[in-house]
């Protein structure tokens, strides 16, 4: 039987193919040059950080805002708590932003439904727009 080869066996012939091997070992050799002869960075960008300070974050989120209503009655505006008054005061404060910022309404499960209804009463009058409820999740054990 005779074998077959997908090669030529005629000697003194062309090879059709590229040996691209010297090639990638030329460009590498020239990465290397140019990283190395690349000056090292030895400016320096000065900058006038603040300064760490006492002074509360603004109370009102030009992006979101949480109300949270906690199972003990108080509300929590980002984390501070508040009264009805000063929510309404918030909220009045935050529909004059532009764009208008997302409003999360997070009640716990053992929250007193009468304060979750007054707070919803006090979004209603301050005719806020963009409102959703987060942590449904946590309703599915009740």
């Amino acid at each position: 039987m005779a074998m077959q080869t997908t090669g030529s066996n005629n000697e003194g012939e062309p090879v059709m193919e590229i040996n691209t091997t010297p090639l990638i070992d030329v460009m590498l050799v020239l990465l290397i040059m140019i990283i190395t002869t690349i000056p090292p960075q030895s400016h320096a960008v000065k900058l006038d950080l603040p300064q760490n300070s006492n002074t509360p974050p603004p109370p009102v989120d030009p992006v979101k805002n949480k109300i949270v209503i906690l199972a003990n009655g108080s509300i929590l505006w980002n984390g501070t708590p508040v009264d009805q008054q000063q929510l309404r005061q918030y909220l009045d404060a935050s529909q004059q932003l532009t764009p208008l910022p997302e409003l999360h309404l997070q009640p716990e499960p053992n929250a007193p439904y009468g304060l979750v209804d007054e707070v919803l009463a006090v979004t209603k009058f301050a005719k806020v727009e963009k409102m959703g409820f987060v942590g449904n999740e946590q309703y599915g054990n009740f």
